[in-house]
């Protein structure tokens, strides 16, 4: 079985006032606070709820 490609994802604006649709997918992605990092598997769902908040998140790998 491969490896999972992880992501490396970093809160780095406030959720606070968005719309409803990207405060959930920043849940999705497991962040709860600013600066807080996760890693994340690198699916084609994880892509989609990265590629809709982008401009809330630092992305690496």
């Amino acid at each position: 079985m491969a490896e999972n490609k992880m992501i490396k994802v970093t809160l780095t604006k406030s959720p606070i006032g968005r719309l409803k649709s990207h405060k959930a997918c920043v849940a999705g992605l497991g962040l709860k606070r600013i600066r807080q990092s996760v890693d994340v598997i690198d699916t084609p769902e994880n892509r989609g709820m990265i590629n809709k908040v982008s401009y809330m998140l630092s992305v690496e790998g």
